[in-house]
């Protein structure tokens, strides 16, 4: 499933993102631009189920999280950004299986702060929404 679904999304013109650490753990993540727009997209695996079989409420928190965060690093130019507010509400269940979308934008930057929001959808379903505070720090 996974391999196929690899395939279908490289087909889509996305591409991987390199990752290490904790992100490594949850992804891969699969990024891609179109129109001048940032989407990052996670292959809902078995690993990602919780206690009901769908998708762990914190795995959608952290996805949502470093696709607002990756896009905030583009626009801001800088290599270091850190979380300083985020919040997720869950509007339906993910399944094991989907393929998860999220499409970033900016709602306000300013030189040490960018305001972003997200929507993570399963196909044509929002199943989160999540809006965060990223502070920009010196290089």
């Amino acid at each position: 499933m996974i391999d196929v679904a690899a395939e279908k999304l490289t087909s889509l013109g996305w591409s991987r993102v390199d990752a290490s650490g904790f992100i490594a753990l949850v992804g891969p993540l699969w990024q891609r631009v179109v129109d001048g727009l940032h989407e990052y997209a996670l292959v809902a695996e078995d690993k990602h189920h919780n206690r009901r079989g769908v998708v762990q409420g914190g795995v959608l928190m952290t996805f949502a999280d470093r696709s607002c965060g990756m896009t905030a690093r583009f626009v801001s130019g800088s290599p270091s950004l850190a979380t300083v507010q985020f919040d997720t509400q869950f509007v339906d269940a993910a399944k094991i299986g989907e393929v998860l979308v999220s499409r970033p934008r900016v709602v306000r930057a300013t030189r040490s702060l960018i305001f972003m929001t997200t929507e993570v959808s399963a196909g044509e379903r929002c199943v989160a929404m999540a809006s965060g505070v990223f502070k920009v720090m010196k290089s």
